[in-house]
């Protein structure tokens, strides 16, 4: 009798001491949501640029839909600011996406843009879907 009050004793010692395996740091998930290039988008740009020097492993993707498309235009005004930032950021894995209705709406071929652009059926539903996996919000 002593040695089974024994082991349960143990057993509940060890259970209640004992600390679950913590798994390493998960990788930091992020969307920037751009709907408005003027207002917002190199404010965006210097902001993904400086979370990236400061945790170099963060998955960035940033979402452009409405008037917010237009800085990733060849066509941009400001293209020549814009474009060596965009292409930086895409060399270390940002991934830029472009809402296809907004294209829709408003005549926009897919050639229009930098190279560095990818295309979303729906700009809002993406950022609904990235938020729904984990990543967090970031409206500049």
């Amino acid at each position: 009798m002593k040695t089974l009050l024994r082991g349960l004793l143990a057993a509940f010692l060890f259970a209640a001491f004992a600390v679950p395996a913590t798994p390493a740091f998960a990788r930091d998930k992020v969307v920037y949501h751009i709907n408005d290039a003027e207002q917002q988008a190199l404010a965006a740009l210097r902001n993904v640029r400086n979370q990236l020097d400061t945790v170099p492993d963060t998955d960035i993707v940033v979402v452009a839909h409405a008037k917010g498309v237009d800085f990733l235009m060849e066509s941009y005004k400001d293209a020549a600011t814009v474009g060596p930032l965009i292409a930086a950021l895409h060399a270390r894995g940002v991934k830029f996406e472009v809402c296809e209705i907004t294209m829709k709406q408003r005549n926009l071929k897919k050639d229009q843009f930098v190279l560095d652009a990818d295309f979303t059926p729906s700009g809002v539903v993406e950022l609904t879907r990235l938020q729904q996996k984990g990543y967090a919000y970031i409206k500049p």
